[in-house]
């Protein structure tokens, strides 16, 4: 429970922190990086609090958080890339 917390209220914290004048909108797009947890659909049993994410789902091996990590470079992806990246960084810190 406090992971699925921690998903949320991580970038609540970095759009308070460093976006304050429009940090709803930056909330919202840094949120939209929990959408990479559709893949977990693919998994059986779908939610397993045991498993750790990182290299298992699709969208969680290192590839796609290469791209991830690449969206961090144009302004205009930045705030999607800051997003996955917090979420990546908190699956995997679930693996520890």
């Amino acid at each position: 429970m406090l992971h699925i917390a921690l998903h949320l209220l991580v970038p609540g914290l970095v759009s308070a922190a460093f976006y304050r004048q429009q940090w709803l909108k930056t909330y919202l797009l840094m949120m939209s990086g929990m959408l990479i947890d559709i893949d977990h659909l693919l998994a059986d049993p779908v939610y397993d609090p045991m498993r750790c994410s990182i290299g298992f789902h699709p969208l969680h091996t290192w590839l796609p958080i290469g791209l991830y990590v690449l969206l961090l470079a144009h302004s205009k992806t930045r705030l999607v890339g800051i997003g996955l990246c917090i979420h990546i960084a908190l699956d995997a810190a679930d693996c520890l």
